[in-house]
């Protein structure tokens, strides 16, 4: 199979598979626990139809939108997601390369594997940093005030992941960060020798973003401990509060997911919120954050940009998406499998085939502009 034989999210998900060890595919695969919730983000989509309007003259398609002020091409973006260059040696450098050439927007991780400076300084693309809440308060504003330095306007606080998921894929294999594999995960490895070539001819793995404040190397602090020790469980509204007002520009909350906690981000002075559940890899039997849009776009959808992730594969699911109000939608996993499968135009593949999509479906949909899409578009089975 080649890159050539991608046709959308399925196919990429097989050649990352194919491409790449067990234990590293299974990472970005999985979920938490019974892996409920993942399944759920995909099929929330199922429940909802789309209700097109024909003869509508439909020549000129406008793709753009606007969040927190930042002007995108494109009515999707690449969600920050930790240890790329786990996945593809050229790592975030892909992302954010595939990102700027489409103009739309892209995040890199506290666990990112390229130094934020270095992406800002080369795109001029909207770029966020996502951030976690630790309890040394020190170190939050260290690392804000080395984002703000590097040109970082959107910070996105994830407050979904105060502690580590259940993620027993991981826990079979033994992936972590450095690793420690099980015999299993060690043969896995061991049947994909391109991996570990490009692995070890590139440069060395590292978290540039914490490696300046935080030793990750060697044995001193995996990535589960990183979470369960570092992170700050007592996170409350007051803390982030402060940390708006420190930040003092566009501030993002991901992983909101009830109507209450939409509310105060709003009355806090966030400029957005991601309705999330972490691609389902925290607190399973936790709703998606599709069927809890509807209900948190009529609540402060004229206060605060709501963008959604979770499960999107196809340009129809990014329609209801916007036709409930979403402001735009965050791509995870899709983006993740078309890196593994061929880095920087794997990425550019799935997303001109995802363009191509959301544009033949508009399209379909008699519209011509984002705001187009309303809820009336729409009908509940």
């Amino acid at each position: 199979m080649r890159l050539t034989d991608c046709h959308n999210f399925h196919d990429f998900r097989h050649l990352a598979k194919r491409r790449l060890p067990s234990p590293i595919f299974n990472y970005i695969d999985g979920g938490s626990d019974d892996e409920v919730t993942l399944r759920r983000n995909t099929e929330a989509f199922e429940s909802v139809d789309l209700v097109p309007n024909v003869l509508r003259g439909v020549t000129d398609v406008d793709l753009s939108t606007e969040i927190m002020g930042q002007k995108l091409a494109l009515p999707i973006y690449l969600s920050p997601t930790a240890l790329q260059r786990l996945f593809h040696h050229e790592g975030e450098r892909a992302t954010a390369a595939a990102a700027a050439k489409f103009g739309t927007m892209f995040g890199v991780s506290s666990l990112g594997t390229v130094s934020m400076a270095e992406l800002a300084a080369k795109h001029d693309t909207p770029q966020v940093y996502q951030f976690y809440f630790h309890k040394d308060r020190g170190l939050n504003s260290a690392m804000m005030q080395k984002a703000k330095e590097s040109g970082i306007n959107v910070m996105m606080l994830t407050v979904d992941s105060i502690t580590g998921g259940n993620r027993e894929r991981d826990l079979r294999t033994g992936f972590s960060i450095p690793f420690r594999l099980t015999l299993g995960g060690m043969a896995q490895f061991a049947m994909k020798p391109m991996w570990g070539i490009n692995y070890v001819t590139h440069e060395k793995f590292s978290l540039p973003q914490l490696d300046a404040h935080i030793d990750m190397k060697g044995d001193t602090l995996t990535i589960g401990r990183y979470f369960t020790e570092m992170l700050d469980p007592s996170m409350n509204w007051d803390d982030v509060e402060r940390m708006v007002a420190e930040w003092g520009g566009p501030f993002c909350l991901k992983g909101v997911i009830s109507v209450e906690d939409a509310k105060k981000a709003a009355e806090i002075g966030c400029q957005g919120i991601v309705l999330s559940n972490h691609g389902g890899r925290q607190l399973d039997g936790s709703r998606s954050g599709f069927d809890q849009l509807e209900e948190i776009v009529q609540a402060v959808g004229d206060k605060v940009d709501v963008m959604v992730d979770g499960g999107f594969q196809r340009g129809t699911h990014v329609l209801k998406a916007l036709a409930l109000g979403a402001k735009a939608v965050g791509l995870g996993r899709a983006y993740l499998y078309a890196l593994a499968a061929a880095g920087q135009p794997g990425i550019e593949r799935m997303l001109t085939q995802m363009t191509a999509e959301i544009n033949r479906d508009m399209r379909l949909m008699g519209v011509t502009r984002v705001s187009d899409l309303t809820p009336d578009m729409l009908r509940s089975r």
